[in-house]
């Protein structure tokens, strides 16, 4: 888990060689380019209309359920026409969709007046049909009704009343307005949906036909974009009396590929570490285990260059968590299943394989809590059972499992101000992190003291000493005069005004007691209904319990996981981040072609 240090590498070269020297730092693929010239004022570098509708093509086909063989020879390859053909199948398929609801909601309109046919004019004397929706409420009114008409229908709301008139009554004659049920059929509107699933088949059948072409309307898309990217590259390099420069952030491991490049291209370049009012952009580097902790960090935000990389410990401490608010080992087992089950799916792409990972490692450490806390689909072991032995954690024990979430986010902020103080350089910043750790200790040894004894004296300790340190250690002002001194004093009381920002931090992981006390205990009141249905009826009993113990226990299973999600990143995001981390960077982002040849 580290930033990978960069230097600032200028490439000087012919003007006449500008472009042959970009495409191949396109194809080294290492470097951050930074801006000598501003962008042009006109935006030339958005994708045309042509790029959009072939991005949008290339999605339509990509979500088919089933592809076809993967054509790679461009001998009978047209762009234009397989971006046309597609956004015409997805015309069409949207078009015929449409239908499909429109003729499903007819029929539903007409199901309460039966399957019927209306009959020609010329056979009813001129004769028509009037179709009203009547409430039972206003039904009796209709005894006035000089008209003929006959209710062919009624459900617990309306009646369905036909009327029979040369013309349409009067707005006045009838309590309701007319329906208007059309002169189609309920047959005919049968056989119009028929054809179109039919037609719906033929333009699934035609679009998976296309999806023959994702590789090459993909390289195509990519080759696109890489020429875009170069023309970007081209206009913001600069050129003076013949000479180009091409400006950027590379890894310092980068810097011998780059020499070989420049003395093969006949080039020169200068490379030199960042000065200190210069932001470089960050590039982190992880072990691929570990990633999906990087990913989910970028996911709020990026570190800053000069900051420290913290992919590693978000990945563990999500983990640990989740486990406390999933709180069930049954619960964990069920979702290693789903897991299980997607694995091949996400192993398909870069994210899903990171993002397994992290799955595992959060299942893994929930089943354990779960064993610890003696909970499985909220069923606590036998007394003496061998599963009952390894339940060390009682959560009904509100005052043991408080301490225990405290301790947690206790150890978690002294993990982020120890990391600080590491990577001070200065007594000053090295000094208030390092109070802040004494603090921490020393709140947390009072705390966990019960108010006397020599763990509360040392609390005390500590926590005059964390005081002490900040007030006098924690500002950057040289101490040459005696307004320094009041102005170190003043900086050391404003950094003291963070103890109420840091209570309320520690306080914010009693979310994970709560929490995990609440799947608990839904998944407790699940059980306990399901078995009181059981034993009320008869007969239904069994099946009506197995009923709820499903939807219930699925429905504490999917609010665990969004709880896990939300409150396990939100510890890391912004209780840890705010101690932890200084500053926000920019992504590294390399100059580097797309298009591959596989």
């Amino acid at each position: 888990m580290t930033i990978i240090p960069l230097n600032k590498v200028t490439v000087f070269g012919l003007g006449v060689d500008k472009v042959p020297v970009l495409e191949g730092l396109q194809r080294l693929g290492c470097m951050h380019l930074i801006p000598l010239k501003s962008a042009p004022q006109t935006s030339e570098f958005v994708t045309t209309d042509a790029g959009k509708e072939a991005r949008q093509a290339l999605n339509y086909i990509m979500d088919v359920p089933r592809r076809r063989h993967r054509v790679t020879s461009e001998a009978d390859f047209d762009l234009d026409q397989v971006v046309a053909e597609a956004l015409a199948n997805k015309q069409k398929q949207r078009e015929a969709n449409d239908r499909r609801i429109a003729l499903n909601n007819r029929l539903k309109e007409l199901a309460p007046w039966g399957n019927f046919t209306l009959p020609n004019l010329n056979e009813l004397g001129g004769y028509r049909f009037w179709f009203y929706q009547v409430p039972h409420a206003k039904f009796k009114q209709l005894q006035e009704l000089e008209l003929p008409w006959q209710s062919v229908y009624e459900d617990q709301r309306y009646h369905y009343v036909i009327v029979i008139a040369k013309e349409e009554p009067p707005p006045d004659a009838l309590p309701v307005s007319r329906i208007h049920a059309g002169s189609v059929s309920p047959a005919q509107v049968k056989y119009q949906l028929e054809q179109i699933e039919i037609e719906l088949d033929e333009i699934e059948a035609e679009r998976e036909a296309l999806s023959r072409w994702i590789f090459l309307l993909s390289k195509h898309l990519a080759r696109a974009e890489d020429k875009v990217a170069l023309k970007r590259a081209e206009t913001q390099s600069d050129e003076q009396e013949g000479i180009f420069m091409v400006q950027g952030w590379i890894p310092q491991p980068e810097l011998k590929r780059l020499d070989a490049f420049v003395e093969k291209q006949g080039l020169a370049f200068l490379a030199e570490p960042p000065k200190p009012d210069e932001t470089p952009p960050t590039l982190m580097d992880n072990p691929p285990k570990f990633k999906g902790g990087q990913d989910l960090v970028t996911f709020y935000e990026t570190p800053g260059y000069r900051d420290w990389d913290p992919s590693i410990v978000v990945f563990f401490s999500f983990a640990v968590f989740f486990a406390m608010i999933l709180c069930d080992a049954g619960y964990a087992l069920v979702l290693a299943g789903v897991v299980a089950y997607l694995w091949p799916r996400m192993g398909k792409s870069t994210g899903g394989r990171h993002f397994r990972i992290v799955a595992v490692v959060g299942l893994i450490f929930a089943f354990i809590y779960g064993i610890l806390a003696g909970s499985y689909f909220g069923v606590e072991p036998p007394f003496g059972s061998i599963l009952a032995n390894f339940k060390v954690l009682d959560l009904n024990n509100y005052n043991d499992m408080m301490k225990l979430s405290i301790s947690v986010g206790c150890l978690h902020i002294i993990l982020a101000n120890g990391v600080v103080a590491y990577q001070g350089v200065g007594i000053s910043d090295k000094a208030k992190p390092l109070g802040w750790i004494a603090v921490i200790l020393g709140g947390l040894f009072m705390y966990l003291s019960g108010g006397a004894g020599s763990l509360f004296n040392l609390g005390v300790g500590l926590m005059g000493g964390g005081f002490l340190a900040i007030l006098l250690l924690s500002s950057t002002r040289k101490l040459d005069s005696l307004k320094a001194l009041f102005l170190r004093l003043f900086d050391g009381v404003s950094s003291l005004v963070g103890i109420s920002k840091l209570f309320g931090d520690v306080m914010s992981y009693l979310r994970l007691f709560a929490l995990g006390l609440a799947s608990a205990s839904l998944a407790i009141t699940f059980n306990q209904l399901a078995e009181q249905v059981y034993n009320a009826v008869p007969g239904l009993g069994l099946p009506l319990a197995i009923l709820i113990l499903l939807l219930g226990h699925g429905i504490n299973i999917l609010l665990g996981i969004i709880s896990g999600f939300v409150h396990g990143l939100r510890l890391n995001f912004i209780e840890f981040f705010n101690w932890s981390l200084s500053e926000e960077g920019t992504p590294f982002q390399a100059f580097t072609k797309k298009e591959t040849n596989l």
